[in-house]
C-alpha cells in the first residue's frame, strides 16, 4: 500500500480500502485524492469516465463506492424530491434541434400554444393537488411576442403568489431577449422582478463547439449558454445544471463539460444541482436520419459513470445530483441511489418532451410513490422545494397521496415486488 492510501485508510471503512487496493493504481490515485477532499481536474474526470468496458469492473466498482460515500459525507441518508408539474406551453418551434422529437411546426398534428390563462389552470390544479413548483419550458415559436414570458409569470403569480415558478431554459431567454430588444441582463431582472424564482439548465447538450454543431448547428453557442447562466446567477436567479449524452459525444467531452460547470460554480455558486439527462433515441430525428453514425442512447456502464463521477469531480461544488426518473425508469433511479444521487426530481405530473423522443417511463410519480422507492432503498425521504430547502421528513409519516393526473398504462412501482421487506 502507498504511503497515500496509507493516509485514506484512517478515514474510510476498510472494504472501501480494499475496493481501491484493487483498482488500477491511476483510477486509485484520482480517488483517494477525492477523497481528502482535494479537486479532480479534467484529465482525471475523463479517465474515470472511460472506465466503461467489462475488463475494468474493479474500477467501477471503486468509483462508485467513492461515489457514494462522498454522497454519504454531504448528505447522510436524506433522499430529496418537489412536488412539481411541467407545463410545456407550446411544442411548436421552428429551431431545427437535430435531437430534438418534441418540436412541431404550427399546421403539424398534435401541435399545442397555451395562453397564460390555461397555463394558470394548470397551475392551479398543481397547487390543488400539493405542488410548489411549476416547472414552464415551450418551442421557440415563430409568432410569440418577446413579452409573453413576463406575462406567464405575471399571469401565475397574481392566481398563486406562493408558487415558485422554475421556467425559461437559456436558449427561451436568448430567444426572449431578441424579441424584446432588450440585453440578457435586463430581461432576465425584469423576468426577476415579475417572479420568476429559478431557471432550468436545459439546452446545455454537451457544452463543445463541435458537438453542437452536430446536435444544435450551434444555434444557442456553449459560450452563449454560459453567458446566460452566469447574467441569470449573477442577477439572483438560481438554476439547475444539466448534461444531455449518449449521441456522438465522448467521455472527455462529459469530463470537460463538468469541469466547466464547475468553473462557473466557483464564481458564482448559482446552481443547485446537476441533472444528467441521457440521450432518448427511439423517436428522436438525430437517430433516425443517422443510425450508423448516432449511439442510441449510453449504455448502463455509462449513466452509472455519469452520475458517480458526476458526484466526484462536483464534491463540494454542486452536492444535489439528480436522477431523471422519466429518462431512467423508476428502478434504474432506484439504482442510482447508491451510486452518488441524492435526489430523484420532481413529481412531473405531466412530462412531454423526453415522451416526445420515446421515453416509456410514465409522466408522473406522486409524491407517496417516491417515498416508497427513497424507503425500499434504505434512505430517509424528504420533500424540499426548488431550492432544496426542506418541507417535510417523512420518517414516520407518508406524505397525501393523490391520484396520478394522467392514467397510468401499467404501475411504475410494480419493481419494488422484488423489495417486499423494505416496501412495506
Amino acid at each position: 500500500m502507498n504511503k497515500l492510501n496509507q493516509e485514506v485508510s484512517r478515514y474510510i471503512p476498510a472494504e472501501l480500502q480494499n475496493l481501491l487496493d484493487a483498482a488500477s493504481s491511476s483510477v486509485s490515485q484520482i480517488l483517494n485524492k477525492a477523497l481528502f477532499g482535494n479537486e479532480i481536474s479534467e484529465d482525471d474526470g475523463t479517465v474515470l469516465f472511460n472506465c466503461r468496458d467489462n475488463e475494468k469492473v474493479t474500477d467501477r466498482t471503486a468509483i462508485f463506492a467513492v461515489a457514494d460515500i462522498l454522497r454519504q459525507r454531504s448528505k447522510g441518508d436524506y433522499v430529496t424530491f418537489v412536488v412539481n408539474r411541467n407545463i410545456n406551453f407550446t411544442n411548436i418551434c421552428y429551431m431545427g434541434c437535430r435531437f430534438c422529437g418534441f418540436a412541431k411546426r404550427k399546421e403539424d398534428s398534435g401541435s399545442e400554444w397555451l395562453e397564460p390563462s390555461q397555463v394558470v389552470e394548470r397551475a392551479q390544479q398543481a397547487w390543488d393537488r400539493g405542488g410548489t413548483e411549476v416547472c414552464i419550458q415551450g418551442g421557440l415559436h415563430p409568432k410569440m411576442e418577446g413579452n409573453y414570458y413576463r406575462e406567464l409569470v405575471l399571469a401565475i403569480k397574481a392566481a398563486l403568489p406562493d408558487m415558485h415558478i422554475h421556467a425559461f431554459s437559456p436558449f427561451e431567454v436568448w430567444y426572449g431577449a431578441v424579441k424584446s430588444k432588450l440585453s440578457y441582463r435586463d430581461f432576465l431582472s425584469d423576468l426577476k422582478d415579475c417572479g420568476l424564482g429559478s431557471m432550468p439548465g436545459t439546452a446545455a447538450e454537451i457544452l463543445d463547439t463541435e458537438v453542437r454543431q452536430k446536435l444544435t448547428k450551434n444555434k444557442l453557442s456553449a459560450d452563449c449558454w454560459e453567458e446566460i447562466i452566469r447574467t441569470a446567477h449573477d442577477v439572483g436567479i438560481p438554476s439547475t445544471a444539466t448534461i444531455m449524452y449518449g449521441h456522438v459525444d465522448e467521455p472527455k467531452h462529459w469530463a470537460a463539460h463538468i469541469a466547466l460547470l464547475r468553473e462557473i460554480q466557483k464564481d458564482t455558486g448559482g446552481f443547485t444541482e446537476l441533472v444528467p439527462l441521457s440521450f432518448v433515441h427511439t423517436d428522436s430525428p438525430l437517430f433516425l436520419n443517422n443510425p450508423n453514425s448516432v449511439r442510441p442512447g449510453p449504455t448502463d456502464h455509462e449513466v452509472d459513470l455519469m452520475h458517480s463521477v458526476s458526484r466526484i469531480m462536483l464534491n463540494g461544488f454542486i452536492d444535489n445530483i439528480q436522477v431523471s426518473w422519466t429518462k431512467l425508469g423508476a428502478e434504474r433511479a432506484r439504482n442510482m441511489l447508491s451510486l452518488g444521487v441524492n435526489d430523484l426530481g420532481g413529481t412531473l405530473m405531466n412530462e412531454s418532451i423526453s415522451r416526445s423522443a420515446g421515453s416509456k417511463h410514465g409522466q408522473e410519480i406522486t409524491a407517496a410513490e417516491l417515498c416508497e422507492i427513497i424507503r425500499s432503498a434504505g434512505r430517509i425521504p424528504v420533500r424540499r422545494n426548488t431550492i432544496y430547502k426542506t418541507i417535510d421528513i417523512y420518517k414516520d409519516h407518508d406524505p397525501m397521496d393523490v391520484v396520478p393526473l394522467v392514467e397510468r398504462e401499467s404501475d411504475p412501482l410494480n419493481f419494488l415486488k422484488m423489495f417486499p421487506e423494505t416496501a412495506e
